[in-house]
């Protein structure tokens, strides 16, 4: 299995909790699908997106459970990103811990697969 993660502020997640479904966060809405890193991607998505952001949680998810809708798709530096084209159901998330931040304010993830 492969583990990607997804960063998320808390309220968003909770509030996809509670409805059954992740539809995405504002730049997912704006890019059209849901944005996502493997584990080694993970740090710099952090770095980049959410330097700064309290409240952010972590959530891992195995890619072989998301469907059909997962791509691989070329973006920074061309890398494969996963991109989920359509809702999140966060019944699948198999991980979801605070992504707290540092003294020098950038978000600490610790390890990730």
């Amino acid at each position: 299995m492969t583990r990607i993660y997804k960063l998320v502020s808390r309220g968003e997640w909770q509030a996809a909790k509670a409805s059954g479904a992740f539809l995405g966060a504002a730049v997912d809405l704006a890019d059209g699908y849901i944005h996502f890193s493997t584990g080694a991607q993970a740090v710099e998505t952090a770095r980049k997106y959410f330097a700064g952001l309290p409240d952010i949680l972590i959530v891992g998810f195995e890619a072989e459970t998301l469907g059909p809708g997962l791509k691989w798709e070329p973006s920074r530096g061309g890398d494969l990103f996963p991109h989920l084209y359509g809702p999140l159901d966060p019944a699948l998330a198999v991980e979801e811990r605070d992504a707290p931040l540092g003294q020098d304010g950038h978000i600490q993830l610790g390890s990730l697969s």
